[in-house]
Formats: structure tokens, C-alpha cells, sequence
């Protein structure tokens, strides 16, 4: 937070993915991402089954059942990672991701650090480490900043 007590921009987004974490459907982990370019959010989107289909709350971990260790096995399991929904709706709802910054709050498997070097993003802003780090190398040769900040406060001041 700034000495005005009104948060960074990075902090003010990464509190944004927080909250988009909450609509998580997933029981091991709940992750959320904001795509955003100029200040202005893009796209948001949260890890959980495809849209329609029946979801973890509803049927339990797929992955627990079967003893599956996390960050392994990834297509052993309902959900679509919330960096694969911000890029989703950004398609759905015709905006392009060309130097955008993702704001999420887990960094990003192998698997989604491909689609986002694809969807050309500038930087990848987290507070969480995800159990793997081969996204390093791939955005290292792809030219996307990496940053991993503090996680920012949980709480919201209010004004009266």
C-alpha cells in the first residue's frame, strides 16, 4: 500500500483476482485471474468445470479420489485453469490480449504459461507459487515480465 494508505496498482489488481478466486469451483485450490491492459480490466476468469457441466461441489475431487498428487496429471481432473478462462473470454467477447498483464493469484502451470506466451501477454503478476516453475524458462525466451509480489491485505477500507 502507497504512504496515502490507497493501494499500488499491482496490489489493487492482484485483490481483484483474489476475489474473482472466490467463484472457484475446484476444492483443492481456488485461483483467479484478471487480464488487464492500460489499467483497465479485460477479462477475468477462475478455475472450475467447463461452463454447464457439473462441477467438484457437486460431484467431489476427481483428483482426490484417485490420489493424484497436486501439480501432476493435470487432464485428471474437471476443471479449466482460471488463466485458460481469462483467455476464453477474452476469444468469446472479441478482445485481443496482445500486452496485457495477468494478475493471478497462483503462477501458472506449464500448460497455461504456452497459452499465455500464445496470447502474446507482457507480464505475469502472482503472490502464489505454484508447485512447478517450468513457466520460468518458457517466459524468460518469450520476453513476459514475471513478478511475484507479497500477498496484499484480505481486508477492504471503507471510507464513510
Amino acid at each position: 500500500m502507497s504512504s496515502s494508505g490507497r493501494p499500488g496498482i499491482d496490489e489493487y489488481f492482484l485483490k481483484i483476482a483474489s476475489v474473482v478466486a472466490e467463484r472457484s469451483t475446484c476444492l483443492r485450490h481456488h485461483v483467479g485471474a484478471v487480464a488487464v491492459k492500460d489499467k483497465h480490466i479485460l477479462t477475468t476468469g477462475y478455475n472450475g468445470a467447463p461452463a454447464g457441466l457439473k462441477d467438484c461441489l457437486e460431484l467431489g475431487c476427481l483428483r482426490d479420489e484417485l490420489g493424484i498428487e497436486s501439480g501432476t496429471r493435470h487432464e485428471i481432473c474437471r476443471a479449466i485453469h482460471a488463466e485458460q478462462n481469462v483467455i476464453i473470454q477474452a476469444a468469446l467477447h472479441g478482445v485481443s490480449m496482445v500486452g496485457s498483464t495477468i494478475y493471478c493469484t497462483h503462477s501458472p502451470c506449464v500448460l497455461c504459461a504456452k497459452m499465455l506466451v500464445n496470447a502474446r501477454i507482457e507480464r505475469f503478476v502472482t503472490y502464489g507459487m505454484y508447485s512447478e516453475e517450468e513457466f520460468r524458462s518458457l517466459f524468460a525466451e518469450a520476453g513476459i515480465a514475471f513478478d511475484a509480489l507479497p500477498r496484499p491485505p484480505a481486508g477492504i477500507e471503507y471510507k464513510p
